[in-house]
């Protein structure tokens, strides 16, 4: 009877390690997605409403879902605060202490770093070719991410109920 308890805890805690993983695979293309309408959002900031880049960076942040949201009102409150550093220094500096908890890898990453380099530091055409630039990086990592996740989602939840039942037969 024990034996038959643990073995369904065992098959149990390998299929939710599938679908942990399987969750994985898909939050990636989501927040890639609502990156890239939040740098749309920056660019109509940027290029129409000549919004100051703290507020249009605090606007970014009512709109979207937790990491991201996070990241942007961090970079706002220290464009805001008295620390003094640059755009690029700020941006940089929030980016690498909050990335680890996005799903997002360092493709998007890069993309991120190089446009927070570009903004506050030139004009405004400048940077809306900057944003425009990083919102193709971040649409070729889109697509990258859709096709990973197609091809691992599935296998992922199928490797932990296989894993999970191969522990649970050599247990038996």
């Amino acid at each position: 009877m024990l034996k038959l308890i643990g073995a369904a805890l065992v098959l149990f805690a390998g299929t939710m390690i599938g679908f942990v993983q399987a969750a994985r695979f898909a939050e990636r293309p989501r927040q890639i997605r609502h990156l890239l309408h939040a740098l749309q959002r920056l660019e109509t900031e940027i290029g129409y409403g000549q919004t100051p880049l703290p507020d249009a960076l605090r606007r970014m942040a009512l709109v979207l879902p937790p990491p991201l949201s996070g990241m942007f009102a961090d970079i706002a409150g220290e464009l805001r605060s008295e620390r003094g550093g640059t755009v690029s220094e700020s941006w940089e500096r929030v980016l690498s202490d909050n990335w680890s908890s996005t799903s997002m890898r360092a493709g998007e990453k890069e993309a991120m770093l190089r446009l927070g380099a570009s903004l506050g530091g030139s004009g405004k055409e400048d940077q809306l070719k900057h944003v425009r630039l990083a919102m193709l990086q971040l649409q070729d990592e889109e697509s990258a991410a859709r096709e990973e996740q197609q091809r691992y989602e599935k296998l992922s939840r199928s490797l932990g109920v296989l894993g999970a039942a191969l522990v649970v037969i050599l247990m038996l």
